[in-house]
């Protein structure tokens, strides 16, 4: 949705104390995190019209933003196991 927040915390709130746990203990994490952070802003710029591209861009940048999202959660998942 245009505008929506995709951040990590807004999207898997149950995980809060997880996410701030792997970002400080797992370099791996914390890579895909701010990876994950920086396509979720690019996708809202794109959205909010303060940056242009094609809609096949936007829409490779949104299946980015989703892998990463789902390995972050794999890996919560499996922490918290």
């Amino acid at each position: 949705m245009l505008g929506e927040k995709h951040d990590l915390v807004h999207e898997l709130p149950e995980y809060r104390e997880q996410i701030h746990q792997l970002k400080t203990q797992d370099n791996y994490f914390a890579r895909l995190y701010d990876e994950y952070h920086e396509v979720e802003h690019e996708v809202r710029r794109i959205e909010e019209g303060v940056e242009v591209s094609s809609d096949e861009y936007l829409e490779e940048r949104k299946k980015v933003r989703l892998k990463l999202k789902d390995d972050l959660f794999a890996m919560l998942r499996a922490a918290e196991a």
